[in-house]
């Protein structure tokens, strides 16, 4: 039976986790980290090492139903939405923020109900053929960056000829490398990146914040885009399409929960093949494959023993997890996903109200002041210069007119590197 002090910790983990998501640039994993930094003090007061457990498996979940909104409101993402920043944002600039929210929400719920139907299959499956799947996971990723170039079309331009598709190809290609170089270059020499108020330093931090976040930011201040009127609009989606998009970032999330190195924004690239143009779907497939991956990496943890996010790793330091531990840990994840269901509604209607009473630009700008605070604050100078260099390239997208996506590559090309 759960006991008070249990019950608390979940819904102060609960309560972090919304914190952390609705802070701009902020991912789940620095909150992980920084739990597991002071548990020996929180240990000494009283707290079983079950309660902490519980509160950062609480805030990584409710982590991943918040976070969307300042990437709709702001543009400005953490590692995990940063390819749901021009789909949500472009829907906020619409007037239609508070719907885009809503089938975030929806996105992260129904991802819930897939990875619960894929725990025993899954298991099973990588219990069995996880080695042989690991031999063949370079191809894959190949395969999926390959196919994402290749259905590059640019922008359509009356008279600008037939070798046009070709030539956005080519840009597709080259931003994909560019950005590659970059992410290989970062990860290569992470060992500079040093906070100097002694975080556990993460390079993902300046990569994603300028190639999708300040990048973004500077064409809203150029562009003097404006704030509408948030109007409570409908999906406008047909059932059959809503249940396709949530199955299938439900699904990428529970699979790259599995393997090692791959995050969940890697996943998001092979979520956009099967995307409508509007992006509505994707933005569902996006904000299931992070809830998703929340829920399976518990499991991937006690079938493979290996932790694939940083708060598994903070959970395995502190509980050995069994299969009774997991039934509940899966337990906590079902519930505060229900909370973070209703929160996310509730802050999606709040933050419309709040940024359109703001001056957008002045919003921009200070947002921009956060990110650059904190990629200091997390990964030092060297990280600022990381920053600096992936703002730029992270031009390179809207400029040419080609999609944001490519930009994965600063992760593709260095998991290529490595299994190939």
């Amino acid at each position: 039976m759960m006991d008070i002090l249990l019950l608390i910790s979940l819904f102060v983990g609960f309560i972090l986790g919304i914190f952390s998501g609705l802070t701009p640039g902020l991912h789940s994993n620095n909150f992980a980290a920084l739990l597991l930094a002071i548990s020996p003090a929180l240990l000494r007061v009283g707290l079983d090492p079950l309660d902490l457990a519980t509160a950062i498996l609480a805030a990584s979940v409710s982590h991943t139903f918040l976070d969307i909104i300042p990437s709709i409101f702001i543009g400005a993402p953490d590692a995990d939405t940063a390819l749901a920043v021009l789909p949500g944002h472009e829907m906020m600039l619409e007037g239609r923020g508070i719907e885009a929210v809503r089938l975030s929400a929806l996105g992260s719920a129904s991802s819930i109900l897939v990875a619960l139907a894929l725990i025993v299959p899954l298991s099973l499956l990588f219990g069995r053929f996880y080695d042989p799947f690991m031999d063949h996971v370079g191809l894959v990723l190949l395969a999926i960056a390959a196919v994402t170039i290749l259905t590059e079309r640019g922008e359509v331009i009356e008279g600008q000829g037939s070798l046009a598709p070709l030539k956005y190809k080519l840009i597709a290609l080259l931003l994909f490398l560019t950005s590659g170089l970059l992410g290989t270059f970062a990860f290569g020499h992470q060992d500079l990146a040093r906070s100097p108020l002694g975080f556990q330093p993460e390079v993902l931090m300046p990569l994603l914040g300028g190639l999708f976040g300040a990048s973004m930011l500077l064409i809203s201040l150029g562009s003097r885009a404006e704030v509408p009127d948030q109007r409570e609009t409908a999906f406008e989606m047909p059932a059959r399409t809503i249940s396709k998009a949530a199955f299938l970032g439900g699904f990428a999330g529970s699979v790259v929960a599995w393997v090692p190195g791959v995050t969940p924004a890697v996943a998001t690239v092979a979520t956009r093949l099967g995307s409508d143009c509007s992006g509505r779907e994707f933005l569902i497939s996006v904000s299931g494959v992070n809830t998703a991956n929340a829920l399976l990496t518990m499991v991937a943890l006690l079938v493979v023993g290996r932790p694939r996010s940083g708060a598994a790793v903070a959970i395995e330091e502190l509980v050995e997890l069994d299969g009774r531990l997991l039934l509940f840990m899966v337990t906590v994840v079902v519930f505060v996903s229900i909370l973070s269901y209703l929160a996310t509604l509730a802050a999606g209607r709040a933050a419309a109200e709040f940024v359109r009473r703001l001056n957008y630009r002045r919003l921009c700008i200070a947002v921009l002041a956060l990110l650059t605070a904190l990629t200091y604050a997390f990964t030092g100078t060297f990280g600022l210069f990381l920053y600096l260099v992936s703002t730029v390239v992270g031009l390179m997208a809207p400029f040419a007119g080609v999609r944001k996506t490519h930009a994965m590559g600063v992760l593709m090309v260095p998991l290529l590197t490595y299994y190939l």
